[in-house]
């Protein structure tokens, strides 16, 4: 998911070690992706617990998975997306098992979602899902229409196709910064297995990606949220509930831009991003207890009201607007679904692979 940004508490500690701590509790370091949990509950988990949450964010699960491999990152609980990044680093040992007797809110979780997680991670034996959602096209619908009345909103081609893309050069079009997101969009808007990692399917994904370059603003997955909302762009490729976090934004802005999102016809990426407990975490027992906090349907279902993603917590269904929980763009129907796609870890040749042809992408080179 995931990843700009609001700093969600601009009063918790800059870094996962300082900051002043409860004596009573303890703290808790806490990695998250911007924007991803209601900052009213941390403040509730705070009071409750006397743990003091040391709280900060990153934007891309690049950055989160060198702090991690590079030992001894000081973070108690972090959020990766389950694959490929969670995969690779199960694989690795850089989690602790979780001790499910101590998380007595583990029953809230959805089965489906623990089912689609448990192929990563057997048992579900390190993880638990938090967010979830797809990845697509956020647009501004008046901006669109008057460049292009009959634009395909609906489709890859509306990021892919030069002959779409460059319409709307002049408003402004910002794709996320992420290759394991982009570029298995592209292979599926070329008709090829999205999942694929044979080298000559991925130039050729790179190819569409360099294809529609000179009409991109930017590469970067967490600015196009705040762009889109305050009209700066007009188009982007980006995570569902960061447009619909621009869409919300923007209503209430003093210039009203109209935001929608479309989840491509082709068919989408479903992520997972998940929590977990590093192996070095320096608290582990808080970490712990802060997962079993992040399963309460309350704390879930808050969190999706702020963030618009899908939460893996069964229980939070009942307690979340109806414009969320019945929302099809964010709990989309069967049919939808079943045209969803995930990607798997490759090889350390095949990820080599992968970020040198994304270099290429955004150099130019």
């Amino acid at each position: 998911m995931r990843l700009p940004a609001l700093v969600i508490l601009l009063a918790l500690a800059a870094t996962p070690a300082c900051g002043p701590v409860f004596a009573q509790g303890g703290s808790v370091n806490v990695y998250n992706w911007s924007d991803y949990i209601a900052e009213d509950q941390l403040k509730a988990f705070e009071k409750d617990s006397g743990i003091k949450v040391n709280y900060t964010t990153y934007d891309s699960n690049e950055i989160l998975d060198a702090k991690l491999r590079t030992g001894r990152s000081g973070y108690d609980v972090v959020v990766p997306t389950a694959s490929p990044f969670f995969v690779r680093q199960l694989a690795a040992s850089l989690y602790l098992p979780l001790d499910k007797a101590k998380l007595k809110n583990w029953n809230n979780l959805d089965p489906e979602i623990l089912a689609a997680l448990g192929k990563y991670d057997p048992g579900n034996a390190h993880a638990i899902p938090w967010m979830w959602g797809t990845t697509g096209i956020g647009y501004n619908v008046a901006a669109i229409r008057k460049r292009m009345p009959d634009a395909p909103v609906d489709s890859l081609r509306m990021i892919f196709d030069p002959a779409v893309v460059s319409k709307f050069k002049d408003c402004g079009v910002m794709m996320l910064d992420s290759a394991t997101d982009v570029l298995p969009a592209a292979l599926k808007y070329l008709g090829l297995d999205p999942d694929s990692k044979k080298t000559e399917d991925l130039a050729k994904a790179a190819d569409v990606v360099k294809a529609v370059r000179p009409f991109i603003r930017k590469f970067h997955s967490s600015e196009y949220i705040n762009a889109l909302a305050g009209g700066n762009i007009c188009l982007a490729f980006g995570f569902s509930g960061d447009v619909f976090q621009a869409r919300d934004r923007a209503a209430k802005a003093k210039d009203k831009q109209e935001i929608a999102y479309a989840i491509p016809k082709e068919g989408s990426l479903l992520w997972i991003d998940v929590a977990a407990i590093p192996k070095d975490a320096p608290n582990p027992a808080n970490a712990l207890r802060f997962l079993d906090f992040l399963l309460e349907p309350k704390v879930a279902a808050a969190s999706s009201e702020l963030t618009g993603y899908a939460n893996g917590n069964k229980a939070a269904l009942a307690l979340m607007p109806k414009e969320i929980s019945e929302n099809p763009l964010i709990y989309p129907p069967a049919d939808v679904r079943a045209k969803f796609y995930t990607i798997t870890a490759g090889t350390a040749d095949q990820t080599r692979e992968r970020t040198r042809l994304w270099t290429t992408v955004k150099t130019g080179r």
